[in-house]
């Protein structure tokens, strides 16, 4: 099938590493040309051109701080300069929810939930709000927000208020932006293979001489009883970012291999 990405232009944050290298691995691989957009500048000019000489596709690393708007708006005017415009924006700069951060009613302070908003909710909406203009202007587009399944859980309040905000988020921008040819979707990810994820479980195996492969087979917890690859995640956002996905807007696309249990709808 082809996606009709071929000469889209594309702007993935967080797209040095993880999830969101995954997703601008993809979009480029489809034929687009893509701006990715992390804090980390040398990442980003390797990363950028790794991707570039795969794809054979223009890719340009800009670095950016999803918390400062001067920064965000600094990061579109420049991808529009070098793409020559901006198709898609994929919101994928946030912080991994980590086993380290506190989940229980006591410890939950302001200031770790202010974090949380700062960085994935508004950080999102800084960037689409930059973007929103000119995708308007030509009436077409799409913005895919990467939140996860922590917006289906009562693990942490922090965790479930930053994805329930960006699913909340998407559905108020995909109502106004709809008549302006524009989808907004959000996608969940659940536990998902990354290099990160790869990382953690080989340490957890050299110290607790368990094989990675058992690990990995307790943690897939899912329907179908295995980790998701962040490129399987990519194929979803790769869709979502075409225009073969017109039907689809202000919906969460859940991508971790299915929840068990319950039944949503």
């Amino acid at each position: 099938m082809d996606l009709g990405l071929t000469g889209k232009r594309a702007i993935v944050t967080g797209g040095s590493k993880g999830i969101g290298l995954a997703i601008a691995t993809a979009l480029a691989a489809e034929g687009s040309d893509v701006v990715i957009a992390a804090r980390g500048v040398e990442a980003l000019d390797t990363t950028a051109a790794d991707i570039a000489e795969k794809s054979g596709r223009k890719v340009v690393g800009i670095p950016v701080d999803t918390g400062d708007d001067a920064s965000v708006q600094a990061l579109v005017d420049r991808a529009v300069a070098e793409l020559g415009g901006v198709d898609i924006l994929v919101n994928s700069a946030a912080t991994p929810w980590s086993a380290g951060k506190p989940t229980d009613f006591a410890a939950t302070t302001d200031d770790v939930v202010r974090r949380e908003v700062e960085i994935k909710v508004l950080g999102y909406l800084r960037t689409a709000r930059a973007v929103a203009p000119h995708l308007i202007d030509q009436g077409w587009g799409r913005i895919i927000n990467i939140s996860g399944l922590g917006a289906r859980q009562a693990n942490s309040i922090a965790q479930t208020i930053r994805n329930v905000s960006v699913s909340a988020l998407t559905k108020n921008l995909a109502d106004e932006l709809g008549p302006h040819g524009i989808n907004v979707t959000v996608v969940h990810p659940g536990r998902t293979r990354t290099a990160r994820l790869d990382q953690q479980l080989a340490e957890k195996s050299a110290e607790s001489g368990v094989p990675v492969t058992d690990l990995e087979k307790e943690l897939a917890t899912n329907s179908i009883r295995r980790i998701v690859d962040a490129a399987e995640v990519a194929d979803v956002v790769a869709f979502l970012a075409s225009p073969r996905s017109i039907g689809i807007t202000g919906d969460a696309i859940a991508v971790g291999g299915g929840v068990v249990g319950p039944v949503y709808y």
